[in-house]
């Protein structure tokens, strides 16, 4: 669960984290990077893909920044996997309420 977010923070289960996070069912990757900042590839979430979940939710940043292609859609899509796109603060409310009904993995981008 997550407890708290504000701009470069995060805390999920009790642990602070203050680099980017990909939050899987049974651990938090806390220090996730993408190839090209803010834009968001497939590349940048292989591993997330490679858990098989039903919803994968994108945090974009505080102010929204960070660029989810449509391409990254069409490709989720395809594999059988709702994408939910949102600020930051947004994506870890939904994290919240989803993650309890199903296999959801939360990828966060904490500034911008």
């Amino acid at each position: 669960m997550i407890e708290h977010y504000d701009f470069g923070r995060i805390v999920v289960d009790g642990k602070e984290y203050t680099s980017d996070v990909i939050i899987y069912p049974d651990h938090v990757d806390g220090n996730w990077w993408r190839k090209e900042g803010h834009r968001l590839q497939v590349v940048d979430i292989e591993k997330a893909i490679e858990e098989k979940p039903e919803i994968l939710i994108v945090g974009t940043g505080a102010s929204g920044l960070m660029e989810v292609p449509k391409e990254v859609e069409s490709y989720l899509t395809s594999q059988g996997i709702k994408l939910v796109v949102d600020t930051t603060q947004k994506a870890c409310d939904e994290y919240n309420r989803l993650s309890p009904s199903g296999k959801t993995i939360a990828a966060l981008h904490l500034t911008c």
